[in-house]
């Protein structure tokens, strides 16, 4: 699948320091790999049933900036990134709406496209749909069943989470929490059958009026979780560095993709991060509330997408927090002074601000730190006209590189 247009980067004259980054399954900030090593991330992608509200955003700039700071660390990046373009939300929705389920997919996923390439988020090098990934779920079926971690339920198959001795690792999570939340995210714990009511679905066979794909277990179509865990280990191989995702993606996806793996004899993701929510009108955003932010309406009511985007640096990524008008009206007014302070050429000493940004966001991605570094920095160039006499003659190009590099922001 074709991914978006990579916006371009400005290399910096300095390095930033190695990336530390909160682990979910240590609990701890760790770090994400030794110099010379290469860096590679997964990051779960949208089911095209809808356009990318904020709290999509929010996920997907977070990992924009882990992979703008390896980058700026000096490592290469792989990255890989998912859309689900056949889900049961997305047949729902289709039929809702009486559109074809692969129109509405195909469409949803050019806005989420223009949306990323709006906002500045570095393209994945592969960007993979879960149709188009069918065979390699097949062949990753295949391994779990010949590991005798797949059984059938009439014509469905599904996986046995007693196969993996560390299922439970990545979420923490005890039992009691795994049943609580399993059937609000997809899970069906009560169908009878299944060996333990948290065995997750693995192909689902051919229901009437719903598409299918022929396979060795009869025409049918791919559970979600099994679709990230083989599309993760073909391009990114076993033990990759980060699997990233919003912290709804905690239980059951994570820790199903991971076991997936770890039944067929393969490490997953070294470090398993996640962003926090957000929310609007004092709940979560969420399509079943109502409640959504689009970026596609922002943009097209002419709100500069950067402003979205420093709405979202200011705060840190694994934070919940509720987006209001009055941040991106402070955004726009704050983006104003920025721009200002840059044309001038001139002003308050760069190089504190590059190593205090760098250095922000090499630790946890601690963008409201680095922001709040550029922020000094102009009101001290502003205050000033950028004339003082200790001032630096090329600090407004700096600065600009800085902020787009690290922060992602055009100015």
């Amino acid at each position: 699948m074709r991914a978006w247009s990579a916006p371009e980067v400005p290399a910096l004259p300095a390095t930033g320091p190695e990336v530390s980054l909160f682990d979910h399954a240590t609990g701890d900030v760790v770090s994400t790999g030794s110099e010379g090593q290469r860096r590679s991330l997964y990051v779960c992608g949208i089911t095209p049933y809808d356009a990318t509200h904020m709290g999509h955003a929010n996920t997907f700039l977070a990992f924009d900036l882990l992979n703008r700071a390896w980058r700026n660390a000096g490592h290469e990046v792989d990255y890989v990134q998912n859309v689900t373009d056949v889900d049961d939300p997305l047949l729902e929705r289709a039929e809702k709406v009486g559109v074809d389920w692969r129109e509405l997919a195909e469409r949803e996923t050019e806005l989420y496209r223009t949306d990323m390439e709006a906002l500045r988020v570095i393209s994945p090098l592969v960007y993979a749909g879960a149709v188009e990934s069918v065979p390699l779920i097949l062949e990753m079926i295949g391994e779990l069943e010949r590991a005798g971690a797949v059984y059938r339920v009439d014509d469905d198959l599904y996986f046995s989470v007693s196969a993996d001795p560390r299922f439970g690792e990545e979420s923490r999570m005890s039992r009691e929490e795994m049943l609580a939340i399993f059937p609000e995210r997809g899970g069906d714990p009560d169908r009878p059958g299944k060996k333990d009511p948290l065995d997750p679905l693995i192909w689902l066979a051919e229901r009437p009026g719903e598409p299918s794909w022929p396979s060795p277990y009869g025409p049918g179509r791919p559970g979600w979780h099994i679709e990230c865990s083989a599309i993760a280990l073909e391009y990114l191989g076993a033990g990759f560095t980060v699997q990233g995702g919003g912290s709804d993606l905690v239980f059951p996806h994570h820790e199903m993709s991971a076991s997936h793996a770890h039944a067929a004899g393969k490490e997953f993701a070294r470090i398993y991060t996640h962003g926090g929510m957000v929310g609007y009108d004092g709940e979560k955003m969420s399509k079943s509330r109502g409640n959504l932010v689009f970026v596609s309406a922002l943009r097209n009511s002419e709100v500069d997408p950067m402003a979205i985007r420093l709405v979202l640096l200011r705060h840190h990524y694994r934070t919940d927090w509720e987006w209001t008008d009055e941040q991106l009206f402070d955004a726009v007014d704050t983006l104003a002074d920025w721009r200002r302070a840059v044309a001038l050429g001139r002003g308050a000493q760069a190089a504190p601000v590059v190593e205090t940004v760098l250095g922000a966001l090499a630790d946890d991605l601690d963008a409201p730190r680095a922001v709040a570094a550029v922020q000094a920095w102009v009101d001290a160039t502003l205050g000033t006209d950028g004339l003082a006499e200790t001032s630096d003659p090329t600090a407004g190009e700096q600065i600009a590189a800085l902020v787009d590099a690290a922060l992602g922001i055009r100015l």
